[in-house]
């Protein structure tokens, strides 16, 4: 017989509250709520570092069926401050689980809510934009409104630095002897996921993860063929430091930027950042490559989008979102740039838009033939 859950509460800083059962942790926890839309994939988002500082809530309504399986996190630990479901899988039945998602998110310290009305939830930030939460055993109404209103905003948080590596190293393989390495590509990690990296080094690529706050200096220092700028969470605005280094960097290398990394070259670009009303995140954004044409399905994860209306003739607009006709992409040829919106590497979601890293790849080719 399971035990009898506590009851937990979801305070939200508008003043409304949600009552569940507590699963995981039993912490108190604060933090920016948002919503993702994917039936599957509840590991990846919660180990996924863009979600550094929000408590994460899962729209479709059962989760926890296929448990946990530590080769599918995306990162050493759950970053969520908090998560939400409407029905918690207690007994996940997969030949691959090793763990429930209750006894996950107690093993990472992380607080969580079932038995709550997530659509409820969902529609309100649909509405009125993302909010600051708390989740906490207490329910003291008061109490909870003084917290939240105590708390920083989530646009103040530094968070890239407390997910981003602090050393430098070398991402291995566990089949090494099977590929040859025939690129060097430096990623800068502003909050990387492992399949990133696994994708990377699929094509043959030699990979070396630098600290977000790395210099141009130190990151062309390595000789890179390429170079990544990682997803990561956060307002880009505050990474000024980072565009200066973008800036220092174009034109000697080929660049890639994944979602913050598109946000930040884009401010290097001269183009501004904004913040959506309550993001996009999930696995089904419809993204369409100006290109060529053909509209992708998408995953996506991100609160901020770059602004359409600067005219910059050095840099073109490549992929579109159809949802709000936000820029997805950019590409600029001349000096071997492209950035994208959304994780081509997927995990959770659909795969089709892998082929990004294949197009880089071309990208490093023609650049190093050019050079010669």
């Amino acid at each position: 017989m399971i035990e009898d859950k506590k009851k937990a509460y979801l305070f939200l800083d508008d003043g409304s509250v949600y009552h569940g059962k507590n699963i995981g942790s039993e912490k108190e926890s604060n933090g920016e709520v948002v919503f993702n839309t994917s039936m599957t994939g509840y590991q990846e988002m919660l180990t996924d570092p863009s979600y550094k500082g929000q408590i994460l809530i899962a729209t479709y309504p059962l989760i926890g069926n296929y448990g946990i399986n530590p080769y599918f996190s995306e990162s050493n630990n759950i970053q969520v401050s908090g998560f939400i479901v409407r029905s918690l899988c207690d007994f996940p039945s997969h030949n691959l689980s090793t763990l429930s998602l209750g006894d996950f998110l107690i093993d990472n310290n992380i607080p969580g809510i079932s038995d709550i009305d997530t659509r409820s939830i969902t529609k309100k930030i649909r509405s009125k934009g993302v909010m600051k939460g708390l989740i906490t055993l207490n329910n003291d109404e008061k109490r909870a409104l003084k917290i939240l209103k105590s708390t920083e905003n989530y646009d103040q948080k530094d968070l890239v630095s407390s997910v981003s590596t602090k050393t430098v190293y070398e991402y291995m393989s566990q089949k090494e002897d099977d590929v040859q390495r025939k690129f060097n590509i430096v990623l800068l990690d502003l909050g990387v996921k492992r399949n990133i990296l696994r994708i990377l080094d699929s094509k043959g690529c030699k990979i070396t993860v630098l600290p977000w706050n790395s210099s141009a200096k130190t990151i062309l220092g390595f000789n890179p063929d390429g170079i990544v700028f990682s997803p990561g969470p956060g307002d880009p605005s505050r990474l000024d430091d980072i565009v200066k280094v973008v800036k220092e960097i174009i034109g000697s290398v080929p660049i890639m930027g994944i979602c913050l990394g598109h946000q930040i070259i884009a401010r290097a670009f001269g183009f501004d950042t904004f913040k959506l009303h309550f993001g996009h995140r999930g696995g089904n954004q419809p993204v369409k490559d100006l290109m060529n044409g053909k509209v992708y399905p998408t995953a996506q994860n991100h609160g901020y989008a770059v602004k359409s209306d600067v005219l910059n003739r050095e840099i073109e607009v490549s992929h579109m979102n159809l949802n709000d006709q936000t820029i997805s992409g950019l590409i600029n040829k001349k000096d071997a740039v492209i950035t994208i919106q959304y994780h081509s590497e997927a995990s959770p979601g659909p795969q089709d838009s892998e082929y990004l890293f294949n197009e880089f790849i071309t990208i490093i080719k023609n650049f190093n033939k050019n050079k010669d």
